[in-house]
């Protein structure tokens, strides 16, 4: 199996299963002398390790982060720091119950990738789907830890914004709340709703799907390149490659269909800095590929978890019809474990992106104009 490795001057490598005895990941192209620890890196994956709530599986991960390679302690300040060199990070899995899944050594779990799997490669780990498995993207998100660091002043948030048919009313929103509740929830109305909402489908052996919005503030102007080197383009497939994501938008996305030309243009003035100002973000601080100094706004929809306890009919590997049902430690809705995932999978991106720019034009400034008499 290749393309483990996302990424052009800030690549990340992932390896690892989901019931092995570790994962980790290799990021290459970091920057020297970056202060990095592992307690930089362990905040952003207890967000997303399992068992933290009764809401995610209950499979009991510490999802210690260890690095391996790539830091040096500073003589001159005593703060460890990357050498500019490969930085590997390993988390070993200590709560593996590959029992659970004895049952279903021979049949394919309906919306698993258990069929394209086996018929690509001839072979499948069937113990938790093994590469497949988002046990996978703990690694993405401790690649993530690093890539924040690489662009001065950036911040990547993200809020699960609809669970099911249930939106959020972003009248209501305060990014404070997100870290309130165990949804990631920006609005306290709805994420007191959910509570009672997703236990009755936890109870009922099945699952629903979420929207997760990501925000990324403070990215300067001019990353992201014409035709093949969109910075939106490698958003979008970014967001994509997290497990059990179906769709991507930016900005106004698929309600841009909707709006009129003076609804969707982002129109523009200067400011009394001298700066110029957008006065609407429909395009999600991208317009052609090139980001505009704006928040860069992207939303992606996560399906419901496909392992669920409720009988489906399936076939097995020779071919025989028959029934399955999912044992094993699972997520109702997968989408509230993907809110850390999708902020690292864009602060990934934006990294990228940074060193691309810097490596071509130089240093990015905050926004390309000014008023002659300013």
């Amino acid at each position: 199996m290749s393309f483990n490795t996302f990424g052009h001057l800030f690549r990340v490598t992932t390896f690892g299963e989901s019931h092995g005895p570790a994962i980790g990941c290799v990021v290459d192209g970091c920057p020297p002398g970056i202060p990095l620890s592992e307690a930089d890196i362990q905040p952003f994956l207890d967000k997303r390790r399992p068992g933290h709530s009764r809401f995610t599986s209950q499979r009991r991960e510490p999802d210690a982060v260890k690095i391996l390679s790539g830091v040096f302690t500073d003589p001159a300040t005593g703060t460890q720091v990357t050498t500019g060199t490969p930085v590997g990070l390993v988390i070993e899995n200590v709560d593996q119950r590959s029992k659970d899944y004895s049952e279903i050594t021979d049949k394919y779990r309906p919306g698993h990738a258990d069929y394209t799997y086996d018929i690509k490669y001839g072979i499948r780990d069937y113990r938790g789907g093994g590469r497949q498995s988002a046990r996978e993207t703990a690694t993405r998100v401790a690649a993530g830890a690093i890539a924040r660091k690489v662009i001065p002043g950036m911040r990547v948030r993200a809020a699960l914004i609809q669970m099911g048919s249930h939106k959020i009313e972003r009248a209501r929103w305060t990014w404070e709340e997100v870290e309130r509740n165990p949804f990631f929830c920006p609005d306290p109305e709805q994420a007191k709703f959910l509570e009672g909402y997703l236990d009755n489908v936890r109870r009922r052996g099945s699952s629903v799907g979420a929207v997760i919005e990501v925000v990324a503030d403070g990215v300067p102007a001019g990353l992201g390149a014409p035709v093949y080197g969109k910075l939106d383009g490698d958003l979008a497939a970014a967001l994509m490659s997290i497990n059990a994501v179906k769709g991507v938008e930016i900005g106004a996305g698929f309600g841009a269909a909707a709006l009129s030309g003076e609804e969707n243009a982002d129109e523009m003035r200067m400011g009394n800095d001298g700066k110029l100002v957008f006065l609407s973000n429909q395009a999600g601080g991208i317009l052609g590929g090139i980001s505009t100094g704006q928040s860069i706004v992207c939303r992606f929809a996560v399906k419901p978890t496909s392992s669920i306890l409720t009988p489906r009919r399936t076939v097995d590997r020779y071919g025989a019809d028959t029934d399955i049902v999912t044992k094993g430690r699972h997520d109702p809705c997968v989408g509230i474990r993907a809110v850390p995932i999708g902020e690292a999978m864009v602060a990934c991106v934006l990294a990228d992106h940074y060193l691309r720019h810097r490596g071509q034009i130089g240093e990015p400034v905050p926004w390309p104009f000014t008023r002659p008499d300013a």
